[in-house]
């Protein structure tokens, strides 16, 4: 993480920000729509922080776990105390439960300092959650803490953490003893986020980067895919001083192949850059990052043995023999870090924590490379699906990286349409004026309800980039071409069900079947869909008189009663 932001961080955050809400408003009805720049890019805040450290791309489902008093009266004309809590998200499949405090300032200030005064205003609200009483809460709030107290009821373990994120300069520190009397007491994880580290997860191609290298011939295998190709690849045992060196932000360093002070590495701070196209986004904190931190300074000549390495594509690699051929001189431009990425930033943390740690570990440990001379975008994107697919990634992170998902950002850019393949997104030309932004997930859902799957579209969604994968987005089924006019409808239709008495997930539930209806009845306009839809609901009867619409859309019996109310 670099340790300073700059005021020129703080402007293209802000503008990134407004971009998100405008983007956002798009789709969604706010009934008291904020005038200022300044609130849009608050809201726009929100939305981004939360799309980044929820790993959620949807801004939908996004907007519906900001608890924010502010935010809620523009959007649905409800005003209840946060109670110091701006956000909560249920992570399932980390058992977490993330508490977020916002703060965002509306000048720059270059020694600004995060308050964590912040931290105990949310306290009332973990007080609510561990005694498991929200009966002094109200609205979304307490809909979100009823959950949270559900999980921490069940048999599984359950972490509480409360992220701090401001663009304030300065973080807070989480070891002071205020601080960390709070974690002690409520059993509960502080993260301070500040801009520092908010302009490494910002999303702007970087211009291209260059580095030159010294291997031993006995560290290199060159590699062509035939006998007559002058293309090589190779795969090196590279020194992690190396590493540092030529991924750092020191574009003489980076070059400086025969760097004999090597201490001179011990300040120098990692180039986001080299991580653009990396398949994971950005990763707060892991056991595996503390195991590889572990592993340099307690056994640093065995992490060669124990890291599974590093995967490195340029559009341009240049390589020639030196010293007598003892040695190879490569010449790396335009490169990226595929694979590896939460090595390559342990490896800088690790640097950044001591002056000592370059000479005395990293220079004694060894990473296994592999350099790819690649001129085309998809064999990167092969490349970074298959290299990512032996590590513990989510499906839809590799599918992001295939050919149809490219092609599908390409054509709906053509239509002013962000198609969000990374958290992080806001199309492709920073000077468009786009009109929607949906998520492949979204996108999924959608072509699986399309396809007869309307049910399944929300209990099953974690398959539809598994197993259903091949088939939903097969030729057979799917014709790229309808992309737009597919997403079109959706936004429509959307539109009509954005009232704020519901919540977003029975919202696009009825999205799904509505789509799914048009597509098997086309004689059948939108808004008889819409009709027809709520009357079956209202005509299904289930033994649970309580069923919520949400519980009866994802049975099957309520399709095939719904099918046969339709004559489908």
């Amino acid at each position: 993480m670099s340790a300073v932001a700059s005021i020129n961080d703080f402007k293209l955050l802000n503008i990134k920000c407004k971009k998100y809400f405008d983007l956002y408003s798009k789709g969604a009805s706010f009934i008291k729509y904020p005038e200022s720049d300044k609130l849009k890019e608050r809201f726009g805040f929100y939305l981004f922080m939360l799309e980044s450290f929820c790993d959620e791309k949807d801004l939908d489902r996004i907007s519906d776990i900001i608890t924010d008093t502010e935010y809620n009266a523009y959007l649905t004309n409800e005003r209840h105390n946060d109670q110091g809590v701006d956000a909560l998200y249920i992570n399932e499949e980390v058992k977490e439960i993330m508490l977020f405090n916002f703060k965002f300032r509306e000048t720059f200030k270059a020694g600004q300092m995060q308050s964590s005064n912040e931290a105990f205003v949310s306290t009332k609200l973990v007080n609510c959650i561990l005694n498991g009483d929200s009966s002094g809460l109200e609205g979304k709030l307490k809909a979100l803490v009823d959950g949270a107290i559900e999980k921490l009821n069940t048999n599984d373990v359950w972490k509480m953490t409360l992220y701090m994120l401001s663009n304030e300069a300065v973080p807070i520190d989480i070891d002071e003893t205020a601080i960390q009397q709070l974690k002690d007491f409520y059993d509960m994880e502080v993260v301070s986020i500040c801009l520092p580290q908010i302009k490494t997860m910002m999303s702007i191609r970087p211009s291209p980067i260059k580095a030159e290298l010294i291997i031993d011939n006995e560290a290199l295998m060159s590699y062509s895919e035939s006998t007559i190709s002058t293309s090589k690849s190779y795969i090196v045992r590279l020194n992690a001083a190396d590493i540092i060196r030529i991924t750092c932000k020191n574009p003489d360093l980076r070059n400086n192949y025969n760097c004999e002070r090597i201490e001179l590495l011990a300040k120098e701070k990692i180039d986001y850059g080299v991580l653009f196209d990396n398949v994971r986004g950005f990763v707060q904190k892991s056991k595996y990052n503390e195991a590889i931190a572990k592993t340099l300074k307690e056994e640093p000549s065995k992490f060669f043995m124990y890291n599974n390495g590093m995967t490195i594509v340029t559009k341009d690699i240049k390589a020639e023999p030196v010293n007598g051929n003892k040695k190879v001189r490569i010449t790396i431009d335009d490169f990226q870090v595929l694979n590896g990425g939460q090595t390559l930033r342990t490896l800088h943390n690790f640097n950044a924590q001591d002056e000592i740690n370059i000479s005395e570990y990293l220079s004694k440990s060894e990473v296994l490379v592999r350099i790819f001379n690649t001129s085309t975008s998809d064999a990167v994107n092969k490349i970074a699906e298959y290299t990512n697919s032996q590590n513990s990634i989510s499906s839809i992170d590799l599918k992001s990286l295939s050919t149809m998902q490219i092609q599908l950002e390409q054509l709906l850019d053509e239509h002013d349409i962000i198609y969000s393949r990374k958290n992080g997104d806001t199309g492709m030309d920073d000077s468009k004026s786009y009109r929607y932004k949906i998520s492949m997930e979204q996108f999924g859902q959608i072509l699986f309800a399309i396809q007869g799957n309307p049910e399944k579209s929300s209990n099953q969604k974690q398959h539809i980039f598994g197993k259903y994968y091949d088939e939903i987005f097969s030729e057979k089924n799917f014709n790229i071409s309808e992309a737009p006019s597919i997403i079109e409808s959706y936004f429509d239709i959307k539109r009509e069900y954005d009232t704020s008495a519901e919540s977003l997930q029975k919202i696009e539930q009825k999205v799904f079947y509505i789509l799914y209806m048009k597509r098997v009845r086309p004689d059948l306009e939108y808004a008889q869909c819409i009709s027809e839809l709520e009357r079956i609901l209202l005509t299904f009867e289930t033994t649970n008189k309580t069923l919520t619409d949400a519980r009866k859309m994802i049975q099957v019996r309520f399709k095939e009663f719904l099918n046969s109310e339709l004559d489908i």
